[in-house]
């Protein structure tokens, strides 16, 4: 069974903000520290980005797909596709993490592994939106939307 924070559409909008926010952020600390060719402070920026996404939004997705989407798939029938979609969004962001905790160790944090942190970002933004979309019926915008026009000189040039 789901917790409540799951069922509410503005505690779960929190959580999606909470995690997003810090990723970006760091995103930022690590693309930054790349720069100014901060080798070592990357490498640890770049585990601290990792572990973020494992034990925040990762965690996250595990809870909505243990109970949460279990019940709305059984209240709804009708958004079982649009819930199935929903976890292969949460399939694909283990398979991003999964390659950038094998390929930092062995390769440091290139251009490869930034633009996959990106692709977190994106991947995140583009699926909250869907499940608030989906789950709530809310129609918003995203948050990289409104991201860039509110700072648009971000170090990682999102």
């Amino acid at each position: 069974m789901a917790g409540p924070a799951l069922k509410n559409h503005f505690s779960h909008q929190s959580i999606h903000d909470g995690y997003y926010t810090e990723g970006r952020d760091l995103t930022e600390v690590l693309v930054k520290l790349s720069r100014e060719g901060r080798e070592k402070e990357c490498g640890i920026a770049a585990e601290a980005l990792v572990e973020h996404w494992e034990t925040r939004t990762i965690a996250h997705a595990d809870s909505e797909e243990e109970g949460f989407y279990q019940e709305v798939m059984k209240d709804k029938p009708d958004l079982k596709e649009e819930v199935i979609k929903l976890i292969r969004d949460h399939d694909l962001l283990r398979m991003l993490v999964s390659d950038l905790k094998e390929r930092i160790p062995h390769d440091g944090v290139t251009e490869e592994v930034i633009d996959r942190f990106k692709t977190i970002l994106l991947l995140v933004d583009i699926h909250n939106q869907a499940e608030e979309r989906v789950l709530f019926g809310m129609n918003n915008r995203g948050h990289l939307q409104e991201l860039r026009e509110n700072d648009e000189g971000s170090a990682s040039g999102l």
